[in-house]
Parts: structure tokens; C-alpha cells; sequence
């Protein structure tokens, strides 16, 4: 009914009425919007992003394989790059069993070279970060038929094919052996590998750990020779671990280098397969330098060996002759405080030249070298840091890598030419970009988040066009929108000393700015570890939404000695880790508290790891600052941690005493004042639980109340089962009851 029918009166009721009609739809609508909790979060898995998993550029570059699961089995697929169109069945799952009769399952595959066979490990055990066991199985396509690897002797680790895809080389026992797949004939390369005394194509605990290296045997480009790394890790002490369960408890026992104590030495050599010798390169083998990387030159003639002194602050690369063990000097770095290694390392096929990073400039950056060692020029340029590189386009001449820009919170993906030449970005910089490139750079799968956009995956040509989208993840997008999400807004805060700091912050839902706020602060805080990304953060990222439903204010700081913001700014907390930290975070702090819409009595912060170390700090240093803290496998004294992460920042315990003692919280119990929540898993290979040990021996001595939990068995990542469900419902409590 048209409103010139109503009666003067009524239309001014309605008038006045409409607008609270509005407000009340409003206020209905807005409460339709539902509340995290921490059974959506950490149960249910209904927030769970799908992803684009086992996708593998074929050889032509034009093709891509994917894998399906289904439940008819498992199957491996080939597609065109250009439409998607799918071309042909790889392996169907189904039609296909073991030997023994036994289905295959496997979650992942590698190609031979010539595509025919592919190699899958099936009854994976987990072992430590990067380290896993598995029994391997071979896949000849040509044939449809499929056999274990190896059929006695236990479990392979690191199973790979020679570049003929003839052989498969692999560890076991720690021992390293090749598998003729044309004869079937298995044949032992080394044969005194011995549990916690010698490992050959393997690392130790320490190398896997801190230099992300876990397989240490590398076939030559033509499959003739395989070098590898031997540990003798007979000097070096173990560490027993008791692990629960049983009637009677077992103890694990594993090497593991403490800072200032005795670390494996580790020597490298070349297997020859033609003439079955074996030969020791001439780099030494010093329990005070370490060989972090092997690489072979493109031709195969020589190979690279990476060598740093123990503290990290002096690195050679050394070409070695395969045939005699003789090495040169190919470049040399040295620093006033440390190298971080990296993986970008590549030799060009024309074997005159070779392209390396190096901070050298006070960025990250990309430098091209003859191979006399001679700096040609540099690659990449400007104020960012190269973060990854994702190889080296030689037909076109360029690079493709990526870098933290257009702020230290994004990554974007780049193209450069090795000259220094036309360096542009490819996609529309902001949020995290990510790629998988096609064998010849044709095609590349773009991975892209931002903090309030699930992963993305979409399909570009070089030129930066997209083709499709493979996965854009509307379905949880949509489902957000259900929800009371908060915008998580970038900002800087100064820290007291002249610099400004990256941080973001998660207001309430329904934030009033006339009202007072908690604040929650969660951090990492150490070298290497950026919290202030822009980028999709899953579990946490809804965590702290969940909080600031509860009516808090979730804030995370990027103090000094993070990454991304240049050398001097990362490398400003050598020798004194904890110190500048803790002062960044506690400025954070004081400065929240001045803003108008926090309470700064009730400034709250947690942290898991460095984190945790972090957390212990400030509300022990910070005392007068901070109301709560929750430290989760926390280093409480940086003598329990490892030799090659801690001597990097640290140099020695003998060298350094006061910067380990001066930072640690043990040493600073007596100032706590706030709720301290302190958590640990038993079985904690990383950071040891001797760490809360040591941490309550030194509260109860200093008369401190506080509140522990103990992860029976649990490693650093306390999971499995109920595990992180009980874990974050304990620390929400406590932050509810104590924040």
C-alpha cells in the first residue's frame, strides 16, 4: 500500500518509526553473527582451508601431474597447464597392488627422470622436524606393477632416484646404499653407521634442527657419483629423555650438542659407483666448523662444499676435485657478527658463472660471480630483502625470486635478469604471494593470503596473466561471514629508542573507543621469526578473533633483532638475545597503555618457544608492566639450548657468560609480580622440559607463586589428539581469569 494513503498522523509515527526499525534490524542482524569457540577452532576442523596438494610439473613443461583421493584409492593424473584439461591417467590406485597383496598409500610421489616409475613412501614414521622413515615403494608405470624398494633390513630414509632413474640411492641404519633397479642388486656404500656414534647420508640431530638439513647425500647431474656428509657424533653427549606410558617408563637417548659443548665431526665424501671408490675431500673435519650445504656445478665435475667456522661468522665456499678430494677456494664471507645459510646457490650450465645472496650490502640481495670468484654484479636491488628463490629462467636470462615488500609483512613474487635488469613485480603487490613454477617457467601456481583472506591458488603464465583459478577457498570465506570478525589493522609503535616497530592489532567487534580494553599480546620476538605478516594465520588467527569477541585487545609486536628490515636491524641483538627484545616489547607495552581505550593494568602477553622465553621475561623484567604472561616450551637459559643456533647469536658460553646469565629468566624470578602460567611437553626434543625444570627450581627458591602444566610425551609441537584443544581451552581460562 502506497504511504499518500495514510493519515497525516500515521506517516509522522512512521517517520520517527522507520529509522528504529532500521536500527533494530540492525542490532537482529548483527547478533545473528555468531562467536568463535574453541571447539570450532581446534576440533571440529571446520575452518580448515582446502589446498592444492601434489601437483608436479611435468618434463615438457606444458603438463602437470595431480594427485586424487577418493574412495575408490588413490590415483595420479596428467593436465594441461594451458586449459586444465585433463590428458591422461598416470596411476590408478586401484587396479594396482603390492606384491605382498597389500594396497599402496602414500600422500605423496617423485618421478623418475624419464617419467616411467615413480617413488612413493608408504608406513611413514615421523622421526624429528624434517626426518622420517618410511617403507618405500617402486612404481613402474611401463610395467603396472609395484615392489618394495628394499625387502629386509627395516625401514629407508631419504629414498631418491639417480638422475638416469636407473638406481635409487637411501639410508638405513644410518648407512647409506644404492638400489640397481635394472639388476635389483642392493649394495652398501658405507657399513659403519651405528646408532648415536656414526651416520653416513643422514644429519645429525643439530644440522636437521638448525640448518633445515636432514638428507646429506647428493647424486652428481649424470648419476655417477654420490657425495655425502659423515657425522661422528661418538664425542658428544647424550641426552635422555624419559618417556611415559608403560608400566616401567623407557628412556630415549640422542645426541645433543649443548652451546659450548662438544659437536660431532662431520667430513665429506664422494662415492664413484663406476669404480666403487670412495674418496675424502680435503675440507676438514673439525668439530669446530661445520659443512652446512653441498651443491654440485652443473656439470658435474666439481662439487661445492659449504663451510662455516663454529661461530657462523666466517663462510668459504670450497670447490672440490671428486676424483683426488683436492679444494680451492671459490668465495669467501666474513662478519662482525653472523652468516645465515641459505639455498640460494646456483650454478649456470654454461659453468662460467654462479648466482649467491648475501647480506653484504645491508639487504638481502642476489649477486651474479664468475667462477673465479669474481662479484660481475648485482642481480637484485632496492630496500627489501630477497626472502626465497624460486630458480633461474637460463633461456630468458632472469631470476625468479621473492622478497618482503612492498612492507616486511608482504611478500611479493619478482623477475630480474641476472644483469640487474628490468627487476618488476609479476602480481599486484600486498599479502603473501608464494609460487610453484613449471619445470620451464612457463607456468607457475600462485599461492596468495593476506591476514583476512584464506590461501588462494591460481594458475599464472609468465607474463603474470592468470589462466585460472585452481582454489579460491569462497566456501570458508563465506562461512567467516557468519562470524564476528574483527579488521586485524597494521600499524607502527615506537619503542622509546628512536625506532618504530611493525605491529598489527585485533579491536573487539563491537569496540566502543570511549571504553577502557585488556590488551593481549602475543609474541616470538626472536632472530629468523616474524609475527607482523600479512597473511592468512589459520587456528591463532581465529584464536585471537576469539578473544576479541571476549572483549580484548590482541596486539603483536616485530621487536629488534626480527627480520626483514634490513641486516643492522636483524642482527642488533648479537650477543645480548633477550635484551633489546624485551625492552621493544615492554615499550609496546607502556605505549598501548597510553592510549586512551586500554587499561593499562590489565596488559597480558604469551608466547610458545622464543616466545615462550620472551613472555618469561617480560613479566619478570617488565614486572611493573605486564599483569599475566603464559610461556609454552620456553628456553629459560640459553646454556640447555643447541650448539649451532645458540653460538650463532651468542658466540659461546666461555666466550660469553654474561650475555647467556644477563637475559636469562631464571636470573630474574625474584621480580615477578603478575600470573605466570608456565607449560612444557615432557618429550620436548628441542627445547628440553629440563628448561621448566629449571625455571621452577629457581621460582620455588624465590618464593613465586605460579601455575605449571606438563604435555605427557609430547614434543615441542604438543599435539595429537585432544592435545591442542586442552591446550588453548587451559590458556583461554587462564587469560579469562587472570587478564
Amino acid at each position: 500500500m502506497n504511504s499518500y494513503f495514510y493519515p497525516d498522523n500515521l506517516k509522522l509515527k512512521m517517520k520517527h518509526l522507520l529509522p528504529f526499525l532500521f536500527f533494530l534490524f540492525s542490532i537482529n542482524a548483527f547478533s545473528q553473527q555468531k562467536d568463535f569457540t574453541l571447539q570450532d577452532i581446534w576440533a571440529s576442523r571446520q575452518f580448515a582451508p582446502q589446498f592444492v596438494m601434489g601437483m608436479e610439473s611435468m618434463n615438457d613443461g606444458l603438463h602437470y601431474s595431480a594427485m586424487k583421493m577418493d574412495d575408490k584409492g588413490i590415483s595420479i593424473e596428467k593436465y594441461r597447464y594451458s586449459n586444465g584439461e585433463k590428458v591422461a591417467d598416470i596411476f590408478v590406485g586401484s587396479s594396482l597392488k603390492l606384491t605382498d597383496g597389500s594396497v599402496i598409500n602414500f600422500d605423496e610421489y617423485v618421478f623418475s627422470a624419464d617419467e616411467t616409475k615413480l617413488l612413493v613412501p608408504t608406513e611413514s614414521e615421523q622421526i624429528y622436524r624434517h626426518s622420517f622413515k618410511s617403507d618405500f615403494v617402486i612404481i613402474d608405470l611401463a610395467k603396472g606393477s609395484a615392489d618394495y624398494l628394499s625387502k629386509a633390513g627395516g625401514k629407508q630414509q631419504y629414498a631418491e632416484f639417480s638422475p638416469d632413474g636407473k638406481k635409487v640411492a637411501f639410508v638405513r641404519d644410518n648407512n647409506l646404499f644404492i638400489k640397481d633397479l635394472i639388476t635389483g642388486a642392493e649394495s652398501a656404500i658405507t657399513s659403519d653407521g651405528k646408532q648415536n656414534s656414526i651416520i653416513n647420508g643422514a644429519t645429525d640431530w643439530v644440522y636437521e634442527e638448525e640448518f633445515a638439513l636432514a638428507q646429506a647425500f647428493f647424486w652428481s647431474p649424470n648419476g655417477d657419483k654420490v657425495a655425502f656428509l659423515r657425522f661422528d657424533e661418538s664425542e658428544v653427549k647424550e641426552f635422555n629423555m624419559a618417556i611415559y606410558g608403560t608400566l616401567y617408563p623407557s628412556e630415549y637417548k640422542f645426541k645433543y650438542p649443548k652451546a659450548g659443548e662438544k659437536n660431532s665431526s662431520v667430513s665429506v665424501k664422494v662415492h664413484d659407483l663406476r669404480s666403487g671408490v670412495t674418496q675424502t675431500m680435503k675440507s676438514g673435519d673439525s668439530p669446530e666448523q661445520y659443512i652446512p650445504r653441498l651443491n654440485w656445478t652443473a656439470s658435474g665435475n666439481e662439487l661445492c662444499i659449504t663451510r662455516m667456522n663454529r661461530l657462523q661468522n666466517h663462510l668459504e665456499l670450497l670447490l672440490a676435485d671428486p676424483s683426488t678430494g683436492e679444494t680451492k677456494l671459490l668465495l669467501e664471507e666474513k662478519s662482525a657478527t653472523y652468516i645465515d645459510i641459505h639455498d640460494n646457490l646456483i650454478f649456470l650450465n654454461d659453468g662460467k658463472r654462479f648466482v649467491w645472496s648475501s647480506e653484504l650490502g645491508g639487504r638481502n640481495h642476489l649477486y651474479l660471480y664468475s667462477m673465479d670468484g669474481k662479484r660481475l654484479n648485482a642481480i637484485t636491488s632496492g630496500e627489501m630483502d630477497v626472502t626465497e628463490v624460486f630458480g633461474l629462467d637460463e633461456k630468458k636470462g632472469s631470476i625468479w625470486f621473492q622478497a618482503a615488500a612492498p612492507t616486511p609483512a608482504d611478500r611479493t613474487i619478482f623477475n630480474v635478469k641476472l644483469n640487474g635488469k628490468n627487476q618488476k613485480s609479476v602480481i599486484i603487490p600486498g599479502g603473501h604471494q608464494n609460487a610453484e613454477f613449471s619445470n620451464t617457467f612457463s607456468y607457475f601456481i600462485l599461492q596468495n593470503s593476506k591476514s583476512d583472506q584464506p590461501t588462494s591458488f591460481a594458475l599464472y603464465n609468465s607474463d603474470g596473466v592468470k589462466v585460472r583459478m585452481l582454489e579460491d577457498n569462497q566456501g570458508l570465506i563465506d562461512k567467516l561471514k557468519n562470524y564476528r570478525v574483527s579488521a586485524k589493522e597494521f600499524l607502527k609503535i615506537p619503542n622509546g629508542q628512536g625506532t618504530d616497530l611493525e605491529a598489527w592489532i585485533i579491536r573487539p567487534p563491537d569496540f566502543d573507543p570511549s571504553k577502557k580494553y585488556p590488551v593481549f599480546m602475543t609474541v616470538y620476538g626472536g632472530p629468523g621469526h616474524n609475527t607482523v605478516e600479512n597473511q592468512w594465520e589459520g587456528s591463532n588467527y581465529l584464536w585471537h578473533q576469539m578473544l576479541a569477541q571476549k572483549g580484548y585487545i590482541v596486539v603483536s609486536v616485530d621487536n629488534r633483532g626480527t627480520q626483514y628490515r634490513g641486516e643492522a636491524f636483524k642482527k642488533s641483538t648479537y650477543k645480548q638475545l633477550g635484551k633489546l627484545e624485551t625492552e621493544d616489547q615492554i615499550a609496546a607495552a607502556k605505549y598501548l597503555g597510553t592510549l586512551p581505550y586500554v587499561d593499562p593494568s590489565r596488559i597480558g602477553i604469551q608466547g610458545w618457544s622464543y616466545g615462550g622465553y620472551m613472555s618469561s621475561l617480560c613479566i619478570t623484567k617488565g614486572a611493573d608492566i605486564f599483569k599475566m604472561a603464559i610461556a609454552v616450551a620456553p628456553v629459560t637459559n640459553w646454556r640447555y639450548y643447541d650448539s649451532i643456533y645458540t653460538e650463532r647469536f651468542m658466540q659461546t658460553p666461555q666466550e660469553n657468560g654474561s650475555g647467556y646469565d644477563d637475559n636469562s629468566p631464571i636470573n630474574h624470578v625474584a621480580r615477578l609480580k603478575g600470573k605466570y602460567l608456565l607449560i612444557h611437553g615432557t618429550a620436548d626434543d628441542n627445547v628440553h622440559f629440563q628448561n621448566s625444570v629449571e625455571m621452577v627450581n629457581a621460582l620455588v627458591k624465590a618464593n613465586k607463586q605460579f601455575d605449571l602444566f606438563f604435555y605427557p610425551d609430547k614434543n615441542h609441537g604438543i599435539y595429537g589428539g585432544n592435545t591442542r584443544l586442552h591446550l588453548y581451552t587451559m590458556m583461554t581460562d587462564f587469560i579469562l581469569k587472570n587478564l
